[in-house]
């Protein structure tokens, strides 16, 4: 019987995975609303956003028994709060970061375009990178609230439910994870942004999880001795 791969193997290629297709379905999703709904932009944004949040439900509840971030800021928050090493945490963000690319590079494949297309949508302005604060800071307030909870698809309705949201009530349509907003840089679409609109934004994704975190702990909220998986530290 062949002998099973070790832990962190396990951990990094469900992130890659889990990354890989919740960029294919926000990339997908995008290109498949723009083109049925062409000249309806609030029915695009509709039907990206429910597609978003299911994909999260449906990954989430498969890969969390493995590892189910999918994002590189609710991984150095776990890394924070002393549930991950610094190493694993730097192999888990570099699978999310590739897992990323490739479901851009699929998505945009699957819709007959170029595997690669840098988008020219730029996304910088005071409000949007606002939203960005705002939309990670909820979404590590959501993560680590809902693990507190006995039942194990808390944490996939809360964060599928609070992402679909956040599209809407946040003006830059809550990219919230630096590792979705690089691959979405490949991609000259719907769900595009401009690589020089990436930086600025991922900065202040990495803001709003340190919020978000403080806020955590300042609430005393149990999830802080737990991780995004079913497997002992």
């Amino acid at each position: 019987m062949p002998r099973p791969a070790p832990r962190l193997v396990r951990r990094a290629a469900a992130e890659f995975l889990g990354t890989a297709f919740l960029v294919a379905a926000v990339i997908g999703s995008g290109i498949a609303a723009r083109r049925l709904s062409p000249h309806d932009t609030g029915l695009q944004l509709l039907e990206n956003s429910l597609a978003t949040g299911a994909i999260l439900v449906a990954l989430i509840l498969a890969l969390q028994p493995v590892s189910a971030s999918f994002n590189p800021v609710v991984t150095l928050v776990e890394c924070a709060f002393g549930r991950l090493g610094t190493g694993p945490a730097a192999v888990l963000v570099v699978a999310q970061v590739a897992g990323g690319i490739v479901g851009a590079v699929v998505a945009n494949l699957m819709f007959d375009l170029h595997g690669v297309s840098i988008s020219s949508h730029d996304r910088i302005t005071g409000g949007h990178l606002l939203g960005e604060v705002v939309a990670t800071l909820g979404l590590v307030l959501i993560v680590f609230g809902a693990l507190g909870s006995p039942r194990i698809e808390t944490v996939a309705l809360a964060v599928g439910g609070y992402i679909a949201a956040a599209y809407w009530f946040t003006s830059s349509t809550s990219f919230a994870n630096p590792a979705v907003t690089v691959a979405r840089s490949l991609s000259d679409t719907f769900a595009g942004i401009a690589p020089s609109s990436v930086p600025p934004f991922v900065l202040m994704q990495l803001l709003g999880g340190a919020l978000g975190a403080g806020a955590v702990l300042l609430l005393q909220l149990p999830s802080t001795s737990q991780t995004i998986s079913e497997e002992a530290p």
